[in-house]
């Protein structure tokens, strides 16, 4: 058992032989009790050996990172569209150029 799982001396249940006698209704409780523990633990345990599951959670979180990302830069392109224009007409001049220039050439 690892640090973590072991509890602390003082916090540990008595021996049964120390304890008061239980009625059966008090050993029923802490039957279910138990078993609605168990039942919560073994759902943890399969949610963490669904390696299926959790590579699709990871996927979808990329995903939306990535629009969130793609919606955010689209906002800041329509808001600032000056360097958008000027970038758009060098690439067209250099392309007029490059025309000229092989026409030429030929």
């Amino acid at each position: 058992m690892s640090a973590e799982n072991q509890q602390d001396p003082e916090t540990q249940q008595e021996p049964q032989a120390q304890q008061e006698p239980q009625s059966p209704e008090e050993i029923r409780a802490d039957i279910e009790e138990t078993r609605a523990e168990l039942g919560d633990t073994v759902e943890a345990l399969s949610e963490k050996a669904d390696v299926k599951k959790q590579a699709q959670q990871k996927a979808d979180e990329v995903k939306a990172q990535a629009q969130a990302k793609a919606t955010e830069l689209g906002e800041q392109a329509k808001q600032n569209q000056t360097p958008l224009t000027a970038g758009a007409g060098a690439v067209l001049a250099l392309l007029l150029l490059i025309l000229i220039l092989r026409r030429r050439k030929s």
